[in-house]
């Protein structure tokens, strides 16, 4: 048996696949908060003991660069040695990943229902494909056609320093800056990112602040989902939460559209990542193709590159069991 899983900032999915079979449906699957465990460790002999089931491989993404089967989570307090984690759970192997990387050795794999598009574009054969996710951090990944198939490959380049296009954007670097010094992506397009757009906004004055949403966000350790709702209230939307939200929006479609050019992803351009879609509506409202697109002598490129949310919230879990399976 196999077992796969995608550790994340926040939670983490684990599935139970036959090893023989292949990928198909799970006979055993479980999403699990991160927080509340002091280690994979001890996170992974839950479910185990939970299923009842004999694991004998295991694959799993982590959030975080993996060096020498050794990963420190970026987004969680754990350090993980893929040595030490096998023997303690009896493994005859067991696969350490980045979590984008899983992501990416799904990709070629998804199917229609898999995905909504964004901008068709015309997808070139054997181009290669972009990755970026914003969920707790920003991942972003990639995968170059190797004339057989597509290998995946990771990145950190959600830590790169993020580059401002407009004045409010400079405002928001400067403000940021004088609270984390160095400002990366990651700052500002990612579930930690989002309420810091939003502190900026409001400490600069752009619009009031509700006492009914300060209560709620005073109420909870994880301000992004109020943000993102009181955003989207389709009767009456909070004015700094939407402009907050508009911001990210415009902002993840300049880095989507920097790592595009960046492995020239004419293959296509994929949004991964729990926040994606959530904000569905947001996305094609044109900001972020605009902001993708507005590549200067390379925009017309830009144009013909597909772009795609991936909606299959297990991507990361069925891509981490693949890479698994490799012949």
């Amino acid at each position: 048996m196999l077992l796969a899983g995608d550790i994340g900032g926040t939670k983490t999915n684990l599935a139970i696949f036959p090893y023989e079979v292949g990928i198909g449906t799970p006979l055993l699957e479980a999403t699990f908060s991160s927080g509340r465990y002091a280690s994979l460790e001890e996170l992974v002999r839950v479910f185990l003991a939970e299923a009842d089931i004999q694991v004998h491989h295991a694959s799993f993404g982590v959030p975080g660069p993996v060096v020498e089967g050794r990963a420190t989570m970026t987004n969680l307090p754990w350090n993980v040695d893929a040595g030490d984690l096998k023997e303690a759970l009896h493994l005859e192997s067991i696969l350490l990943l980045n979590d984008l990387e899983a992501i990416a050795c799904a990709i070629p794999f998804l199917g229609p229902t898999d995905l909504h598009t964004l901008q068709e574009g015309e997808s070139l054969s054997g181009g290669s494909i972009a990755v970026i996710a914003p969920g707790t951090g920003l991942g972003q990944a990639f995968l170059t056609w190797d004339g057989t198939r597509y290998q995946p490959h990771a990145s950190e380049g959600g830590h790169a320093d993020f580059a401002p296009t407009s004045q409010r954007e400079w405002g928001l670097l400067c403000y940021l800056q004088d609270r984390f010094g160095h400002v990366s992506y990651e700052r500002i397009c990612s579930g930690q990112g989002l309420p810091n757009i939003y502190a900026y906004l409001s400490d600069s004055g752009y619009a009031p602040e509700p006492a009914w949403l300060a209560k709620q966000l005073s109420a909870t350790n994880d301000p992004t989902p109020v943000i993102v709702h009181s955003a989207l209230e389709k009767d009456r939307p909070n004015q700094l939460c939407r402009a907050s939200l508009d911001i990210f929006v415009t902002i993840l479609g300049a880095e989507a559209g920097n790592l595009a050019l960046k492995v020239l992803a004419t293959g296509g351009v994929y949004l991964g990542g729990g926040l994606p879609p959530r904000i569905v509506s947001l996305l094609e409202q044109g900001s972020f193709l605009e902001a993708f697109r507005g590549k200067g002598r390379l925009s017309d490129m830009l144009v013909r590159m597909p772009v795609h949310i991936i909606r299959n919230p297990k991507v990361a879990v069925l891509g981490a069991a693949r890479r698994a399976l490799e012949p």
